[in-house]
């Protein structure tokens, strides 16, 4: 299974689908989240707001992917 790294310690799952790529725009996500196309822990989450915290597992059966969040060892620099 992944990791996707975040460096806060929650991020909201549209936003969540957008970083890994899963979702190329958050219209996309929407949609996804909202035909429950998205798993949380296991069970469809239809907020697109739904507060993602590190130890979550998402999944997309449809787009067979599944990954775990975890917190960011270091943030990312700053240019």
């Amino acid at each position: 299974m992944e990791t996707v790294e975040i460096s806060s310690g929650d991020i909201r799952l549209g936003q969540l689908l957008k970083l890994h790529g899963v979702a190329e725009h958050g219209v996309m996500a929407k949609d996804m989240i909202a035909s429950g196309d998205v798993l949380v822990n296991g069970e469809v989450d239809t907020r697109r707001s739904a507060k993602i915290v590190t130890g979550d597992v998402i999944s997309v059966p449809a787009a067979g992917v599944e990954f775990t969040v975890a917190q960011a060892l270091e943030p990312p620099a700053v240019s």
